[in-house]
């Protein structure tokens, strides 16, 4: 019989969960008897995450964007693991970043690609020869900004719409392996991202010319507004975890999982309303002011 402490269902790594959806997922497979490599930043996260453990996590100091983070994380978990190999990989870790793009930084707009989409094929290069020995199972975390691209967060929206190209591709590729693919793509969660992404928002837009605050001054008071109510009101992330939990344990895992109130009818109504048409119930959503009657 296995240890209950190397994990009875195998082992699994999971990036950016040192807190919301990350943490959610770390939490839930480890009480499910995954053994779980949680990657995290700092100190601070690594005491979280073990007090709040049933003896299944090991936190993993690892930064998607570092090569050297990356392959010291890979030889850690295969020394752990051995010739079981990896059960599952869940690519959590991700930034958001927004503002106009007419005035967004191209160094931002970088940074937000390196972390939302090369980062995760990083990691899941890193991790793919130990998902094989085991004939484990990727789970990649998308959006339903993955579907619909919205204004303002149109870097976070292009590099989720990307994860979810690459991710199609991956399916295919890896299938010979019998490695699963599948994409999470939650609407509003209740998660500290909210509020890192507004004031990374305000900080960029702190650089901005005094033309951009002019042109886009009240539009971006009413994204801030719309964000900060999203944050407030927005589901569990242990409703994401349950969709991961389904993606790495089910029989037929499914290849996409839209999780959350609303998020249906979005992704529905994309694909059946005329562009402009589905453009006034964003900006409506949003309360975007002086666009309706342009449009």
């Amino acid at each position: 019989m296995a240890d209950e402490r190397n994990g009875t269902r195998g082992a699994v790594v999971i990036t950016g969960a040192s807190s919301g959806i990350g943490a959610a997922c770390a939490f839930r497979l480890d009480g499910l008897g995954f053994r779980v490599f949680a990657g995290i930043r700092n100190e601070k996260d690594r005491n979280a995450l073990l007090q709040g453990s049933a003896g299944r996590i090991t936190p993993l100091f690892i930064d998607v964007t570092s090569e050297a983070d990356l392959a010291a994380a890979a030889s850690q978990v295969a020394g752990a693991v051995g010739s079981a190999g990896l059960s599952g990989l869940v690519n959590n870790a991700g930034i958001v970043i927004g503002g106009p793009l007419e005035f967004l930084p191209l160094g931002e707009l970088r940074k937000q690609f390196e972390v939302n989409v090369l980062g995760q094929i990083a990691v899941t290069q890193a991790f793919l020869p130990l998902l094989r020995l085991a004939r484990g199972r990727i789970v990649n975390m998308s959006s339903i900004a993955g579907r619909v691209g919205f204004p303002f967060i149109g870097p976070y929206s292009a590099s989720k719409y990307a994860l979810e190209a690459i991710s199609d591709a991956l399916r295919i590729e890896l299938l010979p392996w019998g490695i699963s693919v599948s994409v999470i793509e939650p609407g509003d969660v209740a998660t500290p991202i909210w509020e890192k992404s507004l004031a990374a928002a305000q900080k960029t837009a702190d650089s901005y010319p005094r033309q951009a605050r002019d042109l886009y001054g009240p539009a971006l008071d009413a994204v801030t507004k719309a964000a900060e109510k999203t944050g407030a009101a927005g589901f569990p992330p242990d409703h994401v975890a349950c969709a991961v939990e389904h993606a790495l344990t089910a029989g037929k895992p499914k290849t996409r999982y839209l999780v959350g109130r609303g998020v249906g009818f979005r992704a529905f109504f994309k694909t059946v309303l005329p562009d402009r048409l589905f453009d006034r119930l964003i900006i409506r959503h949003i309360g975007l002011p002086g666009t309706s009657r342009s449009l």
